[in-house]
């Protein structure tokens, strides 16, 4: 609790910062708990479930904690001509889960993303933040592991 008050004394009580407060507290978690969005609704004075809808609303919070790496494959225009879809499946058999789930050790959260804007690497993987592109599923499992 007490990395929550920390978080929440750098903002005045005002439903306007309610965005700013979650974002902040995912920056630091890495996901929302329903601890966490029960302390913003007591501090702010709204609802829990105030809270939780605009929680669950907008696509950029989570409310599940991530996988140590996180894996995100493009699934934008130029990505898809390009065999994203199989590096999906790829992704998704070594893994063995599927987009938004993460895997039961806590190793791996897989996600796809719109479009990372890096149309001429198509198709592109972001694994931890660093972009792979021109991805064919036989460098997944490299990927994965920490390779090129």
């Amino acid at each position: 609790m007490q990395q929550f008050d920390d978080i929440l004394c750098r903002f005045k009580c005002d439903r306007g910062n309610l965005i700013p407060i979650l974002h902040e507290i995912q920056n630091h978690f890495g996901y929302l708990s329903r601890e966490a969005m029960e302390s913003v609704a007591g501090y702010l004075g709204l609802s829990a479930g105030t809270v939780y809808g605009v929680a669950t609303f907008y696509a950029g919070f989570k409310l599940t904690p991530s996988g140590r790496h996180r894996v995100k494959a493009c699934r934008g225009t130029a990505c898809h001509v390009k065999g994203a879809s199989r590096v999906l499946g790829e992704l998704e058999k070594q893994l063995e889960i599927k987009p938004g789930e993460t895997t039961p050790d806590k190793e791996y959260t897989l996600e796809t993303e719109a479009c990372f804007g890096s149309c001429a690497l198509a198709p592109v993987l972001v694994k931890d933040g660093k972009v792979y592109g021109r991805v064919i599923p036989a460098r997944v499992n490299d990927i994965l592991r920490g390779g090129k």
